[in-house]
C-alpha cells in the first residue's frame, strides 16, 4: 500500500489498528487511508453506518475500514496517471 502521509510505499497489504508505517511513523488504520473517506460527505465518511471519528489521521477501531483504492496501487502508476491527466489537460484528448 502507499501510506496516506508520506506518499511512499510500504510493505503493508491490511493494516491492523496499531500499524505505523514504518518511513513517517504515521498510523495507518486511520480515516485518511481508507477508501470510505471523502471530505465533505456527512462525517467525512461515504459509510453510513460507521461512527463519527474526529480526528481522522489518528489510528480508530472503525470496522468499515479498507485500504482507499488511492493506496492499494503503486505509486508510479499514481505520478504516469496524473502525467497524462495533465497531458490531456493541455492538449486534449
Amino acid at each position: 500500500m502507499i501510506c496516506w502521509k508520506c506518499k511512499r510505499e510500504i510493505n503493508i497489504d491490511k493494516p491492523a489498528r496499531s500499524d505505523e508505517c514504518p518511513l513517517c511513523s504515521a498510523d495507518l488504520h486511520v480515516c485518511a487511508a481508507c477508501d470510505f473517506f471523502e471530505k465533505g460527505m456527512h462525517n467525512d465518511c461515504r459509510e453510513s453506518s460507521a461512527e463519527y471519528i474526529a480526528d481522522k489521521e489518528k489510528a480508530n477501531f472503525c470496522d468499515y475500514f479498507r485500504v482507499s483504492k488511492k493506496s492499494a496501487g503503486n505509486a508510479s502508476s499514481s505520478a504516469s496517471a496524473a502525467a497524462k491527466n495533465a497531458f490531456n489537460a493541455l492538449f486534449g484528448d
